[in-house]
Order: structure tokens, then C-alpha cells, then sequence
């Protein structure tokens, strides 16, 4: 039976998630698919747009 508003996660309890944050931070570089599609899509339209 799940309780409403309750749920637990692997990653989050072994620290995976803060060290993927801490690295992105560090880095620039998103963790995430969606962060780094956003991140790769912005360069290439800045690099066609400057030309």
C-alpha cells in the first residue's frame, strides 16, 4: 500500500544525484538528456546566428 505524497529513491539516497549535480555545476555541462540536447541546441543556433 503506497502512502500519497511518500516515495523513495535509490539515487537519491546514495548521493548519485549530488554528485551528477555537483559535476554539472562544476563543469557547465548538464547531466541531464534534456539539459544537454537544450545546451548543444542553443551553441549551434548562436554559432549559425554569429556568423
Amino acid at each position: 500500500m503506497k502512502i500519497p505524497g511518500l516515495s523513495f529513491s535509490l539515487k537519491r539516497a546514495l548521493g548519485i544525484i549530488a554528485v551528477k549535480q555537483k559535476i554539472a555545476r562544476k563543469t557547465g555541462i548538464p547531466m541531464t538528456k534534456q539539459g544537454l540536447e537544450r545546451k548543444v541546441g542553443k551553441t549551434l543556433i548562436d554559432l549559425i546566428l554569429k556568423k
